[in-house]
């Protein structure tokens, strides 16, 4: 072949970029909670930076989160282009369930939300107020039906922890576990339950629209334009933040472990990222690397303390 030809076909292949990934991403949940609209969030980043060709969502329910993951793992090892969206929900519903997979079985990529939980009742509740629904605990726990995620998950320890700062015996709150937000969400409407847990960002259209009131929110701070006090400031000394990681699959190699970090973190820097942090009024917590692996390990064991101290854990 002429050597001048030769050189060209080589330059010009050089010149080629590389095809982005292809990814496919469980939401280990029914569609409509927090896990689905990060999923899926990050579905339309992901494609609109041009960071990924082609993104798929998938949604597999059950058990806070412990069927997908075992799903995940035994499907999805050595498999680069698996991605799936976890947090603070499934860390409390495996030790709850005593699960024989952790996510420590993944490969854990980054933390990359935070949220507040928001207690909410239907605008035809006679209760007003924080004070009013801890009234109403303290005088007959087994009757505020709580609706809220996985059993273990951050609604389940929001109400818990509501109950002890409370001075009533958490082991006595009478929660109900939902698969997903769309189903919580219309048992709280139909006036099937006391009242709801979720995060601020599942109830906002309904808070909006007057079908909810909204009687507090669970962070440290309040957040920006929403009219609730935190739990501390409405006079029940509790402040606790779902947040909501990407983990890629097990038995993947460092170089491609690598390759999906940097992925995410592009996705993370990206404008159409921080306009749907804003958008959902989630809280950027972005941390990756070595520095993520130690945070969830401690939030792990932070974790089965407070649910030991609620009675989920023995």
């Amino acid at each position: 072949m002429n050597k001048l030809l030769l050189a060209a076909l080589i330059s010009g292949a050089m010149a080629v970029p590389a095809f982005a990934a292809d990814y496919t991403i469980m939401a280990p949940a029914a569609p409509g909670g927090g896990w689905d609209s990060t999923a899926r969030t990050m579905q339309m980043v992901l494609q609109e930076e041009g960071i990924s060709g082609n993104v798929q969502v998938t949604n597999v329910p059950g058990a806070g989160g412990a069927i997908g993951l075992a799903q995940f793992i035994n499907q999805g090892n050595g498999d680069p282009s698996q991605l799936m969206v976890s947090g603070y929900v499934m860390v409390g519903a495996l030790l709850t369930a005593a699960s024989p997979v952790t996510l420590a079985d993944t490969t854990p990529i980054a933390r990359l939300t935070g949220e507040s939980v928001a207690i909410v009742v239907p605008t035809s509740s006679s209760i007003q107020s924080m004070d009013d629904l801890v009234a109403q605990l303290k005088a007959d726990p087994g009757a505020v039906a709580w609706a809220g995620g996985s059993a273990g998950g951050a609604d389940h320890i929001t109400a818990g922890l509501i109950a002890q700062a409370s001075g009533v015996d958490p082991t006595l709150v009478n929660y109900i576990a939902y698969s997903g937000g769309g189903e919580a969400l219309a048992a709280i409407l139909g006036g099937q339950v006391t009242v709801g847990l979720s995060g601020y960002s599942e109830f906002a259209s309904q808070i909006a629209a007057g079908e909810l009131r909204l009687l507090a929110i669970s962070g440290e701070n309040r957040l920006d334009g929403v009219d609730a006090p935190t739990l501390k400031e409405a006079g029940v000394d509790v402040a606790l933040e779902n947040w909501r990681m990407v983990t890629a699959a097990p038995g993947i190699t460092d170089e491609q472990k690598a390759a999906i970090a940097a992925d995410i973190e592009a996705m993370v820097n990206s404008d159409s990222w921080q306009a749907a942090l804003t958008e959902r009024g989630w809280v950027n917590t972005y941390l990756a690397g070595d520095a993520f692996d130690a945070q969830l390990a401690a939030d792990t064991e932070a974790t089965a303390t407070i649910l030991k101290a609620i009675g989920l854990v023995q």
